[in-house]
C-alpha cells in the first residue's frame, strides 16, 4: 500500500469518505444522492455511485467523540472492500484530525496482512495508491501510520509462524536483519556465550530442545547520553510443550504463540528506530523452546540464574518467568534503565481473570500504572491493574532455594508469576510487568483459527512517546 497527499478532490475517481453521525449534513454536497441509507455508525460502511459511475465509500466513524476504534474501522473496511479498488483511490480526510488520520492509516495498513504465508499458492497482493486529500501537511502522519501498521503486521507474522520455522535462532536472525534495515545495534548471544555470561535459567528451559536458546539484545541509542531511558524484556518461548510437566494435547498447536511478548519487544524497537524518536532504548528477548527430552530440566531441580539467585522448579510449565528473570536481571545489571517493562504471554490465569479484553498490569509504581491505563484506553489496547500485595510472597518461599517458580495452587496464578518476577527486579522503582496472554493471540474475524492480534505495539510506543521522551 502506498500513501500520498493531494490538495483537491477529483470527483471522477473513487473516493473513501469517512464520517461520524454528525457529519452527514456537511458532506451531502459531495454525494450524488440526497439521503444515503447510512447513519455513520461505528464499523459500518456503504457504497454509493457518483455521477460519473465512480464508487464512493461511506465509512462510519460512530459517535462524535468515539475515536478509540478508528484502526478497527478502517481495518475492517479495507479488508472487505479493497478487492474492488483500482490502482488509485482518494481519501477525503477533512473530517479527521491529524491523530485520527494516523489511526486510519494504521488500520488500512493492518488490512494488508496475509496470514497464509506458508501456503503453496500465495494470495496476490496488488499495489494500491491511496491519495489523501488535505490542504494541511500530513506527510508525518501518513509515514508514522504506515510504519506503525507495518510493525503490527510484522509481529503478527512472527507470532503466527509455525514453530518448526520460528526457532529461537530464527528470532535472532529476524532481529539482525531488522537492525540493518532500521539502523540500530543487535547482539545475539548463543549457547556458549549464554554459558559464559551465566544465563542459567534460559539455558535450563532450553535444555530439552534441539533448537538451542538465544538472548537477543537490541539497542537504539541516538542520544549522546549513555543513560538508557527504557528497557523492554520479552518472553520468547517459540514453542511450549510444558516440558516434563507436559501440557494436554487440546490446542497445543497454539503454543507457537508463546513468544508474543518477544514479538512486541522486537517490533517496538524497530518502530522507535524508524520513527527516529529521541530516546535510548534497549530491547531484550530471552528465547528458548520448552521441549521434552532426556536432558530436560525437572520438577524438583534447583537451578541457577543470571542474578545469582537459585530457583526451585515446581512446574516446568512455569518456564516463561524463568527466562524473563534472566532477561530482567541482565537489563538491570548491564543497562540500569530508568524504565523497565517486561511483556509476556505468561499465564492462563490472567485469561481467566480478564478474558480477552485486557492485559494484566502489575507494578508498584502507580504513576506508571495510571499512564499506561490511559494510553491503553486511547489506543484500544487496554490494561487492567492487579494487586502486588506482600501477602502473595509467602507462596514463593522455598526450603531448598532462594525462591520457587510456582506456588502449586489453582489460584492467584498471574499474581504469583508477577511476584516471582519482582524478586529479580532489585526493587527497581519504575518496573512494570504486562501479562498479555489473553490479548496477544485469539479469535479473529480475519482468520478461521486463532491468530495474532498485534497487541502491544501502539501501547508501548505511545507510552514511550508520552511518558519517557518528556
Amino acid at each position: 500500500m502506498k500513501y500520498t497527499q493531494i490538495k483537491e478532490l477529483n470527483f471522477s475517481k473513487d473516493i473513501i469518505l469517512p464520517c461520524k453521525k454528525d457529519d452527514l449534513e456537511s458532506i451531502k454536497h459531495l454525494l450524488p444522492i440526497e439521503n444515503p441509507n447510512f447513519d455513520g455508525s461505528f464499523l459500518t460502511h456503504n457504497l454509493v455511485y457518483g455521477k460519473e459511475g465512480n464508487k464512493i465509500y461511506l465509512v462510519g466513524l460512530g459517535e462524535q467523540k468515539n475515536e478509540a476504534h478508528l484502526e478497527d474501522t478502517f481495518h475492517k473496511f479495507c479488508f472487505e472492500t479493497k478487492k474492488y479498488w483500482g490502482e488509485n483511490i482518494q481519501f477525503f480526510s477533512k473530517n479527521l484530525s491529524k491523530e485520527s488520520l494516523k489511526k486510519a492509516v494504521i488500520g488500512l495498513e493492518m488490512a494488508q496482512y496475509v496470514i497464509g504465508a506458508f501456503k503453496s499458492t500465495k494470495e496476490e497482493i496488488k499495489e494500491i495508491n491511496i491519495e489523501f486529500v488535505s490542504t494541511e501537511d500530513i506527510q508525518k502522519e501518513l509515514e508514522e501510520g504506515q510504519f506503525t501498521g507495518e510493525a503490527i503486521n510484522k509481529i503478527k507474522a512472527l507470532v503466527d509462524a509455525p514453530p518448526n520455522i520460528k526457532t529461537p535462532e530464527y528470532l535472532g536472525d529476524w532481529a539482525k536483519k531488522s537492525s540493518k534495515d532500521s539502523n540500530y545495534k543487535c547482539t545475539v548471544f548463543k549457547q556458549k556465550e549464554l554459558e559464559k555470561k551465566g544465563f542459567d535459567a534460559v539455558l535450563s528451559v532450553g535444555k530439552g530442545s534441539i533448537n538451542k536458546p538465544v538472548v537477543i539484545v537490541n539497542e537504539y541509542t541516538p542520544k549522546k547520553s549513555k543513560k538508557i531511558d527504557i528497557a523492554l524484556v520479552g518472553k520468547g518461548i517459540t514453542f511450549d510443550s510444558g516440558g516434563i510437566s507436559i501440557k494436554g494435547s487440546t490446542n497445543l498447536h497454539y503454543m507457537k504463540s508463546d513468544m508474543g511478548g518477544a514479538a512486541v519487544v522486537l517490533g517496538v524497537v524497530e518502530l522507535v528506530a524508524k520513527l527516529k524518536l529521541n530516546i535510548n532504548i534497549v530491547g531484550i528477548v530471552a528465547a528458548a523452546e520448552n521441549a521434552v527430552d532426556a536432558e530436560s530440566y525437572r520438577p524438583g531441580d534447583v537451578i541457577d540464574s543470571y542474578s545469582g539467585k537459585t530457583i526451585e522448579i515446581i512446574d516446568t510449565d512455569a518456564e516463561g518467568r524463568l527466562v524473563l528473570a534472566d532477561g530482567i536481571s541482565y537489563a538491570i545489571k548491564k543497562f540500569n534503565p530508568e524504565y523497565l517493562i517486561d511483556l509476556a504471554t505468561l499465564t492462563g490465569s490472567v485469561v481467566r481473570t480478564l478474558g480477552y479484553a485486557a492485559a494484566g498490569m502489575f507494578t508498584q509504581n502507580q504513576e506508571m500504572a495510571n499512564s499506561m491505563s490511559a494510553i491503553g484506553y486511547t489506543y484500544h489496547e487496554r490494561v487492567w491493574q492487579l494487586p502486588m500485595f506482600e501477602d502473595y510472597e509467602a507462596d514463593l518461599k522455598s526450603d531448598v532455594a532462594d525462591i520457587k517458580n510456582f506456588n502449586g495452587k489453582p489460584i492467584e496464578g498471574a499474581i504469583n508469576a508477577a511476584k516471582f518476577l519482582e524478586f529479580f527486579t532489585e526493587k527497581h522503582p519504575k518496573w512494570m510487568h504486562l501479562d498479555i496472554a489473553g490479548v496477544s493471540f485469539g479469535a479473529s474475524q480475519y482468520a478461521k483459527m486463532k491468530s495474532a492480534t498485534g497487541f502491544g505495539i501502539q501501547l508501548i510506543t505511545n507510552f514511550i512517546k508520552e511518558k519517557v521522551t518528556k
